[in-house]
Formats: C-alpha cells, structure tokens, sequence
C-alpha cells in the first residue's frame, strides 16, 4: 500500500466527528476532576492563585521559569542579542559571527561568572586539541567521557563548584550549558575529522559553541550546518520572509496565553502527582489525561524552541524545526521531542551505524548505541532506563514486524485487497502502535505509577469496553493523520498526467489533399 491510498469522504468526514467527541468528552471529564479538587492538600505545593478568580497549574517548573518567574531575564538577554546582531549585520556583516561569539560570552560572564566561562572553553580547547588527531572513534570517546563527568560524581559537584553568585537558575544553567557544549564540541571534532585538508579554526569552535540563542536550552546544529549559514557573506531575505517571522513570532506568543489560560481550568499536570484521586477517576479522564499530558510536552518544546527559533533566523539562520506532534505520530521512527537532538544523534549514531535500516542486526546495534548516547545525555536512572528499552525495543520491533509482513503469504494477502481495505488493516496495526509510543513516553515525562494505572486501566479493568471504545477512537485519529499525509504527499509528488490518446486511424489513412488540414494548431499541441 502506497501513502497515497485514499478512503472515501465520508468516512474521513465520520472519522473527524468521532475524534471532536471523544475529545470534547475526554476534556470536560479533566475540567470537572480540577474543579472539584482545586483545594486538595496534594494540590498546595503546585496549584497557586492566578487570574480570572482561579487557581493555575504551575507543576512545570521549566514553563514557568521561560514565561513567568524569569521571563523578564530571559527577553533582556535575548534582546540584547537582537539589537547587536542587527547593527552588527548594517555596519560590518563580514564579522557578525565573531559578535554573535564575544556577546554570548559576555552573557554567560554575567550570568554565571568567569569561573564557569574558563570552565566551559577548558573543555573546548580539549576536545578541539583532540580532533586534531582526526581519528574518529577517539573523538566520539573522549566527548562521551568528558559528558560522563556531568553526570557522575565527584566529578560534578567539583564542576559545580566553579559556577559563581546566588543567581536562582544557576543549577539549570549549570546542566543545561555544559551539557549542550559537550555535544557542540563533539559535532565539532567529528565533522574536523571529515575534513579533508587542513582543520577548521578554534575560533570556529568557540563562535559556534557561545552562540548565546543555543548555548544554554538549544536546539543543536550540527557543525558544518552552523559553520555555512554562520559566514554566508549574502543576507537578503527571500520574499515575504520578515512577515512570516513576524508572524511565526506571534503564534508562539498566541500559544503561551492559551496554554497558560488552560492551566486555569485544567490541572493535567498536577493530577497525575495524586495517586489517590487518579484512581478514582473515569477511565474517560485517565486516558485523556495521558494523552493531553503529551501533547503538552510536545506544545512546550515546540514553543519554547519556537521562541529561539525566531531569534536565530533573524540571524539569517537556519534552526531544527519544531518537533512533529504527538497527534500526528503512530510510529516510532519518528518520535522526538527535539529535533535538534535527533538531527545530532541520527547524523553521527544511528544513521552511520544503520546504513539503510534494513538489516535487524544492524538497526539493533545503531538502536542500542543511539539510546546508550541518550541515556548518557539524559542522566542514567531508573526512569531514563526504563523509556529507552521499550522505546528501543519499539523501534526494533517496527523493523521485524516490516521484515515478517513482506513476506509469504502476508505479502499476497495484501497485494489481492484493494488500497483502501490495506490501509484500514494497517491502521488496526498502527493504532496499537500509537498507544504504545504514548505510554512508553509518559514514563519519562510522568512517573511509573501513573503509567501503570493508566495500562491496567486501560487493558485490564476497563476490558473490553472501555478497551475497545479507546482503540476505535484511536483508530479514527490514525486515519486522520494518514489522510493529512495522503494530501500532503500529493502536493509533494503529484501523479503524473495519464499520456495523451492514441492519433485515430483514419487520420493515418487521410489522402494527401488532407494533409494540411491534420496539421495540428502550435498552441493546441503544445497544451496536449
């Protein structure tokens, strides 16, 4: 079955109506459980007074810091950053990476003091004076390593040890700096090692790394990306640009009011935290619940590196795009909530270690040495441990069941079905496959014990009709995404024009006085 295998309209249209309902259901269940708990002793700590008379989920400490508690920090530094690209990019544009660089490093001085500065262009100097070497597995071991003594101890509390003041984010800044450095200078040293002839600049390493947009929160480019859009010596925008920047600048400040009024109304961040309430809960506001507290996820990465997004190409940059959303997603190849960090981990892990991802043996060693790179980047734990083996053990498993499928008598079986019945049958599979991902997931963004509840809720004491209800509903949404991927797959690759008839018979049997008369218009054969 293609991806351009299309369903009738009305079963499109059916398949929408359900989703509306059961979303409108599900969320109407998650707004009566917050209102009637608001003043629960377990809702304290997270719940505050906030606008329109009522309280406000202020569980995530991380949307809170971006825009609320120190969104005032953040704009001044971010800026600051624009104002002096911009002159810089009017008077002397030749060098406005080297100001993006001494800017960022002056930025992180005042934030974190010139301790943690020397600290961070130590580890630098390191890793460049061994990608000089230009042996690639020694790069790649000794970045591991040195991101390794971020998240062992002794090695990061002396470390931390260098960062100076009270200022209340250092300990985010602290991890979030350090580590991302890591992963820029590892970029750095691999694609040196590419390099034919010569080595790139240290200068090159430190204007790519103390790009101050990046440096502490990301998204990651990877080097040869940064290093072309960084020294392009032509800066006009195409047309239309500037507006859709604006306009991109605008949805994102849209999104921050909804999400924050909806945390007015729904507590989908702070319920989960209470074991005893969830398990009085419906088996409608659970499931909701799991699924809304994804997609939150999803709003708060594409928001937050939307927002750094818009800065950068004001730079003339290029960025990650935001990650896909959880709603379009039924596949775990293509689950990410930064892309930045895929790009990275795909280029220099799973992609050179999986070649083409059609061998098992393979995709299990690029699999494996890809969450290995992660679990390391996250902090090794219990959870981390946990949502890389099922999620590794997914995205084996999508190759198996390809592998399994594409033979005898699997392969006949759906070469005899029309289009349409082989992409019903497959949504059974991806629906499936779509609860999978959401659970798997949960696990890191929530706890273990919600996920627990919600699994046995959802296949054991919810069997077989809140089970089944679940899968249906979801099976819609599978088919609504599939339908979204046909058009756009349309537009991508359009079917080629059916060739023109065949000339009639009796044209070729004309007498030579018709001859001028078969002579056909330019224009008119032009158009066949």
């Amino acid at each position: 079955m293609g991806i351009k295998a299309a369903i009738p309209k009305y079963e499109i249209y059916f398949y929408n109506t359900v989703l509306c309902l059961a979303m409108f259901w599900a969320v109407s269940w998650i707004y009566e459980v917050s209102s009637s708990n608001v003043n629960r002793k377990v809702f304290k700590a997270s719940v505050k007074p906030g606008y329109f008379g009522r309280k406000m989920d202020t569980a995530d400490f991380e949307w809170m810091m971006w825009f609320s508690t120190f969104r005032e920090h953040i704009l001044f530094a971010l800026s600051g950053h624009v104002i002096f690209a911009k002159i810089c990019s009017m008077l002397a544009p030749q060098y406005r990476s080297l100001v993006y660089m001494v800017y960022g490093l002056l930025a992180v001085w005042t934030s974190m003091g010139w301790t943690y500065v020397s600290l961070m262009l130590s580890h630098c100097i390191l890793l460049y004076s061994i990608s000089l070497v230009k042996i690639r597995w020694l790069c790649f071991v000794a970045g591991l390593c040195t991101l390794a003594t971020f998240k062992c101890e002794p090695f990061v509390s002396w470390q931390a040890g260098f960062v100076e003041g009270d200022f209340e984010l250092r300990h985010v800044l602290f991890y979030g700096g350090c580590g991302f450095t890591i992963l820029r200078c590892m970029s750095f040293a691999l694609e040196n090692c590419e390099r034919k002839d010569g080595n790139y600049n240290i200068l090159e390493l430190l204007k790519y790394n103390f790009y101050l947009p990046f440096f502490y929160f990301g998204p990651i480019m990877t080097f040869d990306n940064f290093y072309v859009q960084a020294n392009k010596s032509d800066l006009t925008r195409k047309e239309r640009e500037m507006w859709n920047i604006s306009l991109q600048g605008l949805i994102h400040l849209g999104v921050i009011i909804v999400v924050d009024v909806l945390f007015h109304f729904m507590y989908i961040l702070t319920i989960p935290t209470d074991i005893k309430l969830l398990k009085h809960l419906s088996d409608w506001a659970l499931v909701g619940l799991a699924y809304l507290n994804l997609v939150y996820d999803w709003v708060k990465a594409a928001v937050m590196f939307g927002v750094i997004n818009t800065v950068s190409r004001l730079d003339h940059l290029d960025p990650p795009k935001p990650p896909k959303c959880i709603t379009m997603l039924y596949v775990f190849s293509e689950t990410h909530f930064d892309r930045g960090i895929n790009d990275w981990l795909c280029k220099y892990v799973y992609n050179y270690l999986g070649g083409k991802h059609d061998n098992v043996v393979k995709e299990l060693v690029a699999t494996l040495c890809t969450y290995g790179v992660t679990i390391l980047w996250l902090g090794p734990c219990n959870v981390v441990l946990f949502w890389a083996f099922f999620n590794c053990f997914g995205l084996n498993f999508e190759l198996w069941a390809v592998k399994v499928f594409s033979m005898e008598p699997f392969a006949s079986f759906e070469a005899a079905m029309s289009e349409a019945m082989s992409r019903r049958i497959r949504a059974i599979f991806n629906t499936f496959n779509f609860w999978c991902i959401v659970l798997f997931n949960l696990i890191a963004l929530n706890s273990l014990d919600f996920v627990k509840l919600v699994t046995k809720r959802l296949l054991l004491k919810g069997f077989p009709i809140t089970t089944i209800v679940v899968m249906f509903v979801t099976y819609c949404l599978i088919q609504v995404i599939k339908e979204r991927e046909r058009r756009q797959a349309l537009i991508d690759d359009p079917d080629p024009l059916p060739p023109a008839p065949p000339l009639n018979a009796a044209t070729t049997t004309c007498p030579p006085t018709a001859a001028p008369q078969a002579v056909a218009d330019p224009s008119k054969e032009k158009a066949e």
